[in-house]
């Protein structure tokens, strides 16, 4: 056979242009791989640096780890992260804006809280340590060692001996149902909905103790959730001290917007507050102190109570106990919240306490500010505020010029799309 010389350089050139091919294909894998591995370190350094950052060192001091995974998986950012970025922001602030998913294509505004101010966490974990005469120790081995928490490892109810002297609101008065209400809804557990806790892991009833003693705020949100009326954001879990809540914008945004606005939104506090003083349950709820910080709005205008940490609540079903029966046991517990305070009297609580506070402190700021151009409006509202923030005025009297107020502040809630919770069921309803 001839040799074709045209032939040979075909070959060849397939030959080198194989070769060059392959050790492109191999650099660029092994350039993939060493990218992957230094982005594979990075993360795990940032999820390393989070566990002190979320508290999950100090588990099970802690509220739960029921949603870390959407932390690790990031599915839960921070606003300022990127997707190649985990840095974390600064660990002084109680709360951050952040977004959650369930996709990776939809996003939802969260809020990511603290149960307490960093520094008030460190004092508190300090306390722990000096009531057993250490400068420094395992907060849960002292926590575990108490007894208290052996009372409760003991329990398989929650009954009002276990929570005497705690200093959260919800228990200054409370009632068995309204306990076997806090074990039903506790979402810290996989198996809820019994009120006996036979289910719950040691590292689970030092949860909830712990929780109930720094902050009541998570406890509220889950046996109130707002999917049944009731007007709380929702609680999506917590990661060691960290919560995470539905996104809101701050009342105090409001302060001074337009009449249809501010009209919406002092109409909605007085009918959620009128809510949690009459309701399908029997339970009183009641604000202990206020300030604009405890309110905010959702996207589509809904007013909601943002921080739950100081509500009241009395059981007008079952009563509350004897005067003094809850202050009886003073602990290590009792005060991890700092606030160390005596507890006002059950009897103490007026029925029209929460309209007193809502009606002194926060309408007058959202509804007189700016608001003369309507200088009979003006007027109207002035004296229905004074009346309705006025202690030395019977309960009766306070509920009726609340009532008075809503009535007034009705017919200036516009039925457009500005206003889409309850849009377009107001041109139909006018319950709405």
């Amino acid at each position: 056979m001839d040799f074709v010389p045209w032939k040979a350089n075909r070959l060849t050139l397939r030959a080198l242009l194989s070769v060059w091919v392959g050790l492109s294909l191999s650099c660029w894998r092994a350039r993939a791989s060493v990218a992957t591995a230094e982005s594979s370190a990075q993360r795990k350094s940032a999820y390393n640096f989070s566990k002190p950052f979320l508290g999950l060192d100090k588990c099970n001091a802690c509220i739960g780890t029921s949603i870390c995974k959407k932390f690790f998986k990031e599915e839960i950012r921070f606003e300022n992260w990127l997707s190649s970025n985990l840095k974390l922001p600064s660990s002084y602030k109680v709360s951050y804006a952040g977004n959650y998913t369930d996709d990776s294509n939809n996003w939802r505004v969260i809020v990511i809280s603290r149960l307490l101010p960093q520094y008030k966490h460190d004092l508190s974990d300090t306390r722990i340590c000096s009531s057993a005469h250490r400068s420094t120790c395992s907060i849960e081995s002292i926590l575990k060692s108490t007894e208290r928490f052996q009372k409760w490892l003991g329990s398989n109810l929650l009954t009002p001996e276990l929570i005497q002297g705690l200093s959260s609101p919800m228990l200054r008065c409370p009632s068995q149902r309204l306990l076997n209400r806090i074990i039903r809804r506790y979402a810290e557990v996989a198996d809820a909905g019994s009120i006996q806790m036979n289910h719950f892991r040691e590292q689970d009833k030092l949860r909830l103790l712990y929780t109930l003693s720094i902050n009541q705020h998570p406890i509220i949100l889950q046996i109130f959730p707002g999917k049944e009326g009731w007007p709380f954001p929702r609680y999506h879990g917590s990661c060691g001290r960290m919560m995470v809540t539905a996104g809101t914008e701050p009342l105090r945004k409001y302060y001074g917007a337009p009449l249809e606005t501010v009209a919406d939104l002092a109409y909605q506090l007085l009918r959620i507050t009128e809510f949690l003083r009459e309701n399908g349950l029997s339970y009183l709820l009641y604000y202990t102190t206020i300030s604009a910080d405890m309110f905010g709005t959702f996207e589509d205008g809904r007013l909601f109570i943002t921080d739950a940490s100081t509500i009241g609540v009395i059981d007008k079903q079952e009563g509350y106990p004897l005067e003094g029966r809850h202050r009886e046991q003073q602990d290590i517990f009792s005060c991890l919240s700092l606030d160390c305070r005596p507890f006002p009297s059950c009897q103490s609580v007026r029925e029209a306490q929460s309209l007193l506070l809502l009606c002194k402190e926060i309408l007058p700021k959202l509804l007189l500010s700016r608001q003369r151009t309507n200088l009979h409006l003006h007027k109207e509202m002035k004296m229905l505020l004074h009346d309705c923030s006025a202690a030395t005025l019977s309960d009766k009297s306070i509920i009726h010029a609340a009532k008075e107020l809503m009535h007034l502040l009705k017919p200036f809630r516009p039925c457009t799309q500005r206003f889409p919770y309850r849009y377009p069921e107001c041109k139909y309803n006018t319950d709405y």
